[in-house]
């Protein structure tokens, strides 16, 4: 791990074979293969949460139902059944509850109304379900959401990894709204994966060759446009998590500086004050997929240091 520095201006699936600043390999291919065939069952309870207008957010909780929580919000082209291996490798809190946003199966639809601040009072209704939560750890468009979040209630704990914010993947949301009305989800995967992303048509087509990853992966995409028009339609804010006690942004090292995972996290650095800025070693934007053992110990670590 890269040395702490104070910040100062200075989320699709798979990995596979580039040896570019995302760092995906095919064994994603092969990890998300054996989620879908072999889920870790160790979560204890999945709750259902109704919040805003007639829909609701289930959490998978793992550890004792109402213990010392951390509470994990994942972003665009992801759900809580992909956090299950790093949820299961936690061991700083006897609580682990992973958000399943709205969007995607089995919480409720995203409604006409979407925005960022609607995922904001979704999280907030969250919270107050688990009202002894330390730290809220939040993935890609999931980070901004929970740093957004920490602007209007106070969080003792924030960490975000690679958080993205406007005009994050903006140049695609033409291409996005187009696939989005034909419901041509396979389209919507490749904008996300090869525009977005940055990854070959090669590489992508090895991924859709897969059936079961094909299909997981065309679900988790049709909220995609929705959820990228919000993170561009938000204003950005003076500050971001100005009630957080203390934040935590991580890099993976091959995206430091490079976009556009690491340009984002810059822009965000910018707007967040006093925040402590951590790389992971060797990995990029997928490490809850490639390795969830040292994201989870990653993890441990800064909500040890928290808590002193």
């Amino acid at each position: 791990m890269a040395p702490e520095e104070t910040c100062r201006v200075s989320d699709c699936l798979f990995r596979v074979e580039l040896t570019g600043p995302t760092g995906w390999t095919r064994s994603h291919i092969e990890i998300l293969d054996q989620l879908l065939h072999n889920m870790i069952m160790e979560r204890t309870i999945q709750k259902s949460i109704r919040v805003a207008n007639s829909t609701w957010v289930s959490v998978d909780v793992y550890g004792e139902p109402n213990g010392a929580a951390v509470v994990i919000v994942p972003g665009v082209m992801s759900d809580a059944a992909e956090w299950a291996p790093v949820a299961s490798a936690l061991q700083g809190w006897p609580t682990v509850a992973v958000v399943n946003r709205r969007g995607r199966t089995p919480s409720g639809p995203l409604t006409s109304d979407y925005s960022l601040e609607a995922e904001t009072d979704d999280l907030i209704e969250v919270l107050q379900q688990f009202p002894n939560a330390r730290t809220v750890f939040g993935w890609s468009y999931g980070g901004l959401i929970v740093l957004s979040t920490a602007n209007r209630i106070a969080i003792p704990h924030v960490i975000s990894y690679e958080p993205v914010i406007r005009p994050f993947a903006s140049h695609a949301l033409a291409a996005l709204e187009d696939a989005h009305v034909l419901q041509d989800w396979e389209k919507s995967v490749r904008i996300v994966t090869e525009q977005i992303a940055g990854m070959g048509t090669e590489d992508v087509d090895a991924l859709l060759a897969a059936p079961d990853v094909r299909e997981t992966l065309e679900l988790l995409s049709q909220p995609v446009f929705a959820e990228t028009a919000a993170l561009n339609a938000a204003p950005t804010p003076a500050e971001l998590a100005r009630r957080a006690t203390r934040v935590d942004l991580i890099v993976g090292e091959r995206n430091r500086g490079l976009p556009p995972y690491g340009t984002s996290l810059e822009d965000v650095c910018r707007l967040v004050k006093s925040a402590q800025v951590h790389g992971l070693n060797n990995h990029g934007h997928m490490a809850h997929l490639e390795a969830p053992q040292e994201l989870a110990s990653l993890i441990d670590g800064l909500g040890a240091h928290a808590a002193q």
